[in-house]
């Protein structure tokens, strides 16, 4: 028990969260493509014992890539929650020193104690690892940081898993990325996964449009940006139609929905997001 309290001071300021998650497919609004990759990642899990027997590795380390608000960090949740397993959300911040040889302790560290209670790690925005050139050190400092997250990746026991995220994969090390199990990419929404989201975010029919035949044309129009991005404009939107909803004496069977308030915050997200 000492032993355990000492190593969870040691790893403390390095993890970020320790959770576990309720989430499931049903939260999940992506290609069919990556459902099914995602599916099969979490069957081998649930039928470890059966590959084990037949000597077949267990796949243990996967990367999700692509543009931010894309499903990747709720992909995590979703991969927590289907295989009821603890996960521990990395605090890069931490982890990252400038100190030599600390960032490689750090991660030693961390994979110590994932390994030990056979968790998940999530390390999001993992192009970042990359980034110790940054300080004013000699590009050993890099070499010794990869090469450390190819050992341990390479030891981590089976019953453990990694889940990268990065919006730039081009800035991973080439090495590490041949060591990823799989690699799914998360793209922007199409219009069907829009319209899937948009179902999704009006929880079945509680709410609805007050200008229906309005929507395909704002669905369009919201093509280019990220999940989050979509679905934030429509919560946004959701709340403000209530505002005054809650100003009217009669109230009608369902929330309505102001078409043309969605629309100006898609518009405000695309100006906002030109400006970064």
């Amino acid at each position: 028990k000492y032993y355990q309290r000492v190593e969870d001071r040691e790893v403390g300021d390095l993890i970020l969260e320790k959770l576990t998650s309720e989430y499931s497919f049903e939260n999940l609004v992506c290609d069919t493509k990556i459902r099914k990759q995602l599916d099969y990642f979490i069957k081998e899990h649930h039928t470890a014992d059966l590959l084990r027997k037949y000597d077949l590795p267990i796949s243990n380390k996967i990367l999700l890539h692509g543009p931010s608000g894309c499903g990747k960090t709720l992909a995590s949740y979703v991969i927590a929650g289907e295989l009821e397993k603890m996960m521990i959300v990395v605090n890069l911040g931490a982890i990252v020193s400038s100190k030599l040889g600390e960032t490689s302790k750090n991660l030693a560290k961390l994979f110590r104690k994932a390994s030990s209670e056979e968790c998940i790690i999530f390390i999001d925005e993992f192009d970042s690892l990359g980034k110790v050139r940054d300080y004013n050190q000699d590009h050993g400092e890099m070499k010794r940081v990869v090469n450390t997250i190819l050992q341990l990746f390479d030891y981590l026991p089976q019953n453990s898993i990694v889940i990268a995220a990065t919006n730039q994969k081009d800035m991973v090390d080439e090495a590490l990325l041949r060591r990823f199990d799989l690699s799914i990419e998360f793209p922007l929404p199409d219009i069907e996964k829009i319209k899937e989201l948009v179902k999704l975010t009006l929880k079945n029919g509680e709410f609805k449009f007050d200008k229906p035949r309005s929507l395909n044309k704002v669905i369009e129009y919201a093509k280019g940006l990220s999940y989050y991005s979509i679905q934030k404009t429509l919560v946004t939107a959701i709340k403000r139609s209530l505002f005054s909803l809650a100003e009217d004496k009669i109230k009608p069977l369902k929330a309505i929905i102001s078409i043309d308030i969605w629309r100006e915050l898609i518009s405000e997200e695309k100006d906002a997001l030109k400006k970064k």
